[in-house]
């Protein structure tokens, strides 16, 4: 059991949903963009042929990514007392990690990822069908593990709950849904804002999932400070009103943080928000050179 959920309410059914919805919906359009580069590609190219192995490609990452959710998931929940907290906290770390590391990579790489995919395609179709699978298949993937990873820990404080999952669903499926209107042109999306705006709210989550891998470490005796309390507005914090649901269900926010996850939620923050927002440099394109018959 997660040290917030032993520590008051779970969080409302709707919160629950409302944040892991967001991630889904996110996570979801990301994996349908890369998805529509592929099949749109093919279609051009007249090579319908190989729609199939995308599909199958698809289709083995999103029961790859299942397998990972689940066994992860459960098979954390199997172990109990110090160990689970041990685990639990190590598997946020891990989470948190990998899920910092693809958002900024986005950042920079979300303007030349359709040519990326276009090129890897052209490449794949001359090598054969199991090449089309794998692109497909590792495409795909690499995002479904951002968002299985990510699930794992903004989950930790559900105490058990299947909302949360839930959510995910129903933002994925939503997600798959504006792909396919995004696809025939029935509407525009900017994507740009649209990235920029669910990755800090990606960030905010990755911050508290932060937080909560510290204090789990810290009641399993793997890191100090466990006892030193940062501050406390208990007496002045209702965990059962809605903005205690919400800050707990989406933030993993408690009311009593030690210092050390205080100094760590306040410097992931600090760090990682101005490493995503600052500006993206484009290459200065090299001035053309001229013979000396053009400078008279």
């Amino acid at each position: 059991m997660s040290v917030l959920a032993a520590a008051g309410t779970a969080p409302s059914i709707a919160t629950q949903m409302f944040g892991s919805g967001l991630i889904g919906l996110r996570e979801g359009l990301e994996t349908g963009i890369v998805v529509m580069i592929l099949v749109a590609f093919l279609v051009k190219a007249d090579r319908r042929d190989a729609l199939k192995w995308v599909w199958l490609g698809v289709g083995a990452a999103v029961a790859m990514v299942a397998v990972v959710f689940f066994v992860i998931h459960y098979g954390t929940s199997t172990v109990t007392g110090l160990t689970a907290e041990i685990i639990a906290g190590l598997a946020s770390l891990v989470a948190v990690a990998i899920v910092t590391a693809m958002v900024l990579w986005m950042r920079t790489a979300a303007k030349d990822i359709s040519g990326e995919l276009k090129g890897g395609m052209e490449r794949a179709l001359t090598v054969g069908p199991i090449a089309v699978l794998t692109l497909a298949f590792f495409a795909v993937g690499r995002e479904g593990i951002e968002t299985a990873l990510l699930m794992v820990g903004y989950a930790e404080n559900t105490n058990g709950s299947l909302w949360p999952l839930l959510g995910l669903l129903v933002g994925i499926v939503v997600a798959a849904i504006l792909t396919v209107f995004l696809y025939f042109g029935a509407i525009r999306i900017n994507f740009a804002v649209f990235f920029k705006y669910t990755g800090v709210f990606l960030i905010v989550v990755a911050a508290g999932i932060l937080a909560y891998g510290i204090r789990a470490l810290q009641i399993g005796g793997l890191i100090p400070g466990g006892s030193s309390v940062a501050f406390d507005v208990t007496a002045h914090y209702d965990a059962s009103s809605w903005y205690g649901t919400v800050l707990a269900g989406i933030f993993n926010f408690r009311p009593e943080p030690t210092v050390l996850q205080a100094v760590g939620w306040l410097a992931y923050l600090v760090i990682v928000l101005f490493l995503f927002l600052r500006p993206v440099r484009v290459p200065a394109k090299p001035e053309p050179v001229l013979h000396t018959s053009e400078r008279h």
